[in-house]
């Protein structure tokens, strides 16, 4: 028996059971080996080669990807935002590869993939759906474009699929502790009352990854999903924001509803509308932040910022030292800061210091001492004190 055909034996098994209190441990077990069988279906064949991707270098200052249903305007975003041409017409399946083009937006460059549009059952490979999902991993934040006019589950469908491979979409990782040992058994701790597990499940679900030593902390109320994600320990947390096209068919009522509901967009490719509002979404949703550089004696470099992001590195002073150069953290001593993230201006701050957009930083580092930098010949600093007791009597001069 395959693995296509295990998991839709356990998925019918999970369809046909009740969920009550009783059949909790039974439904976990099967949760864990649904999750095993997912994970062995998206490694690559032992033999053989891998297939043909899409391999799009990484440019700018954040990626974002584009997936949907084929025919719902997705390449005609991409040219309307980027200016790049992607071909767009009236029947399916128009774009066939990876199409990236660049967003220039508040002196930053963003990265956008146009992607193929995949179908129901992309997860097992439909469609050349494993190839769109790989480049979505890779991606800051996605863009689900939907088509305003259809049903709502398509949304439904899409998330479905890439839960099924692993990704999480607008959700943060479960705050459980896990930590493998050699011996000791099983210790699980919790820092509040678990209301949807208990150590029977917990013990059952540990021993079908045949893990029988380790430590367990729960830092919240956590599901059986969260616990099987945390043991997987391959799982991406991206962020998703959902982009209704077509809204020109419909009405105010039905745009207005959409407008409310979280993470969502609605747009018209057709007629232009809400580019803006969609843009500054994009902007908010990356939480990109720009850095701008001051020279000692001269006015802030507006041209060009350094951009930080959560996603890629970090915000800190730190992070902002590692962008420009390595050798720059070794020489850092401390750095004047104007901006929102400052007390004061300017406020002397550490490599701990969290920076926020549109700040201005002026780095100050420190200053050599030594007399081994050819400044000068004679020595910048004190030799060590030597007492007269050591000193060392020189032989008497013969005559």
């Amino acid at each position: 028996m395959g693995i296509l055909e295990k998991i839709k034996e356990i998925e019918f098994e999970m369809g046909r059971t009740q969920k009550n209190k009783a059949t909790e441990y039974h439904l976990g077990t099967l949760k864990a080996k649904l999750a095993k069988l997912r994970t062995q279906l998206q490694e690559p064949p032992k033999t053989g080669g891998g297939g043909e991707g899409f391999e799009v270098t990484k440019y700018g200052d954040g990626r974002v990807a584009l997936i949907g249903f084929p025919s719902v305007g997705k390449s005609t975003l991409l040219t309307e935002l980027t200016g790049t041409n992607s071909e767009a017409a009236g029947y399916e399946f128009t774009t066939l590869t990876c199409i990236p083009g660049v967003i220039h937006y508040n002196d930053a460059k963003i990265q956008l993939l146009d992607l193929p549009g995949i179908i129901e059952g992309a997860a097992e490979g439909k469609g050349r759906g494993r190839q769109v999902i790989a480049v979505c991993k890779s991606a800051d934040l996605l863009l689900m474009v939907l088509d305003a006019g259809k049903p709502h589950y398509h949304q439904e469908i899409l998330t479905r699929e890439l839960e099924a491979v692993g990704m999480r979409l607008n959700r943060s990782p479960p705050k459980i502790t896990f930590k493998k040992k050699k011996t000791g058994g099983i210790a699980v701790n919790s820092m509040l009352q678990l209301t949807n597990l208990d150590d029977r499940t917990i013990t059952r679900i540990l021993q079908e990854y045949k893990i029988h030593n380790c430590d367990l902390l729960f830092k919240e109320d956590s599901t059986i999903d969260d616990l099987i994600d945390v043991i997987e320990g391959n799982r991406r947390y991206v962020k998703c924001l959902y982009v209704y096209n077509k809204i020109d068919v419909c009405s105010m009522e039905e745009v207005e509803e959409i407008a409310r509901r979280p993470y969502s967009i609605p747009i018209s490719c057709y007629q232009k509308l809400n580019f803006d509002g969609l843009l500054k979404r994009i902007w908010e949703m990356m939480g990109l932040v720009r850095v701008y550089t001051k020279k000692v004696g001269h006015k802030p470099d507006f041209g060009d910022p350094v951009v930080l992001s959560d996603d890629r590195g970090g915000t800190s002073m730190q992070d902002f030292c590692e962008r420009i150069h390595q050798s720059l953290l070794r020489e850092f001593q401390y750095a004047l800061v104007w901006g929102t993230s400052s007390k004061h201006m300017p406020q002397r701050c550490g490599l701990s210091h969290m920076m926020e957009d549109e700040d201005v930083v002026q780095v100050v580092k420190k200053k050599i001492t030594g007399g081994e930098d050819g400044k000068g010949r004679f020595a910048q600093q004190a030799k060590d004190y030597v007492r007269t007791v050591d000193r060392v009597k020189k032989a008497a001069l013969k005559t």
